[in-house]
């Protein structure tokens, strides 16, 4: 249930979404001669488009959760597996087209060839399910395995976990699926922006793991004043994050996570 719910309150509360529904509510009610309410709805929601779209607001709300945990400083240490979420492959184009079709977290598969070059004995997980409502049109692991030749993957290190849907799953069943050791390193990789949220997931599923974060969305601190150029660049950025803390603040009313913004 929590699935098809979270996909609904998502469309509904996207900023871009909310903001051109208010715009159209506003003329409903001009034409239904309601007109000072309703012109004031619609200024306010294209108002609200030029703001989200041009202004720095996007990186404000962004920075928070990329700046939240470092980048990874490589030690000593050994390190046991790797473990990248999905989230970068456009599965149903790249098994339409035959290709590896990735989209714009597509660093998350880059560095997962890099680290298996770096590090040649760690086992290689990927976790990633079927987005799609209904389970069907296969999985980003389907994809992975198709094109593991493409990413210089190897195939006698690589463990594709195809069950999971969302971020809480991509932590249980992979926690099921690889059984760690407590004085075992893995470092797990996705987007800083999802960082927080997956580590918190990971924690309440009894697995330590090391944040790698990737396909960072601000420069950091200069793009405090950095204005977009095309609206649809900042709506975008925008309507990622504002999800991502909702989805913050979902999974910890649900218990998924340890913390509401889980921390090093």
């Amino acid at each position: 249930m929590f699935f098809p719910l979270s996909k609904l309150i998502f469309f509904a509360i996207t900023p871009s979404n909310l903001l051109i529904l208010m715009g159209l509510l506003g003329i409903v009610l001009v034409l239904a001669g309601r007109v000072r309410s309703g012109r004031w709805l619609a200024l306010f929601g294209l108002a609200g488009l030029l703001v989200a779209g041009l202004s720095p607001l996007a990186n404000w709300v962004a920075r928070p959760l990329e700046e939240r945990f470092p980048a990874f400083a490589p030690d000593e240490r050994p390190v046991a597996g790797i473990i990248v979420l999905g989230g970068a492959i456009e599965t149903r184009l790249a098994l339409a087209r035959g290709q590896l079709l990735l989209n714009d977290a597509g660093e998350r598969q880059i560095i997962m060839a890099d680290l298996a070059r770096r590090f040649p004995e760690a086992r290689l997980v990927f976790s990633g399910g079927s987005g799609n409502l209904r389970g069907d049109g296969g999985s980003e692991a389907d994809v992975v395995s198709k094109f593991a030749d493409v990413l210089a993957l190897p195939r006698t290190r690589l463990i594709l976990e195809d069950r999971s849907r969302n971020t809480r799953e991509n932590a249980a069943f992979t926690a099921a699926l690889v059984k760690p050791r407590p004085d075992q390193r893995w470092l797990l990789v996705t987007s800083a922006w999802h960082m927080p949220r997956a580590i918190g997931c990971f924690r309440q599923a009894g697995f330590d793991v090391t944040a790698y974060p990737v396909d960072y969305r601000t420069g950091g601190p200069a793009d405090a004043l950095r204005f977009a150029g095309f609206a649809s660049e900042g709506l975008a950025l925008l309507d990622l994050v504002v999800k991502e803390w909702v989805g913050l603040t979902a999974y910890r009313l649900a218990g998924y996570t340890d913390a509401w913004l889980p921390a090093p």
